[in-house]
């Protein structure tokens, strides 16, 4: 599952992991420190990666398109929940700093949420993820808005 920050990939990932009885991955987990006291080494994120798709099924979320990379050929199913960017920012104000993280990463994250259209060349922007998702020769939706992703949640 990809998308921006605040999109509501977390809430979902969880609630279809819980359906289908399968183990939930938060790449956020797998990519910072605890407490995101900064990233991993890429050698041991990439590891935790690998280790988490080994499973039968999974569901994995987060906006990483260079962690998608190495678990892509695993992947039966990839959803893009492409919100506007207004509603995810609200999103994330609406639940504050998760993790243990500061104010400051909280304001790096609400920066970063609202350049998610603008980046260029980047695997963890709009452009990076709409490549990912148009080369995914897989099962996918794109959903845009809240109820379209409360029907897949009631489908499936």
């Amino acid at each position: 599952m990809i998308d921006n920050g605040g999109s509501g990939k977390s809430w979902l990932a969880r609630r279809l992991a819980e359906k289908h009885g399968v183990p939930l991955v938060h790449l956020d987990d797998l990519h910072w420190l605890p407490n995101f006291a900064g990233e991993r080494p890429r050698d041991q994120r990439d590891r935790l990666v690998a280790e988490a798709a080994k499973g039968e099924a999974w569901v994995m979320e987060g906006i990483y398109g260079s962690i998608l990379h190495n678990v892509l050929a695993r992947v039966t199913r990839l959803i893009w929940l492409d919100l506007p960017d207004d509603a995810c920012i609200a999103n994330l104000l609406d639940r504050g700093q998760q993790g243990g993280g500061t104010a400051e990463q909280f304001e790096d994250l609400l920066s970063y949420t609202r350049g998610y259209r603008f980046r260029q060349n980047s695997l963890n922007s709009f452009e990076g993820h709409q490549r990912f998702f148009e080369a995914f020769g897989g099962k996918k939706a794109k959903l845009k808005s809240r109820a379209e992703i409360a029907a897949l949640l009631d489908a499936g």
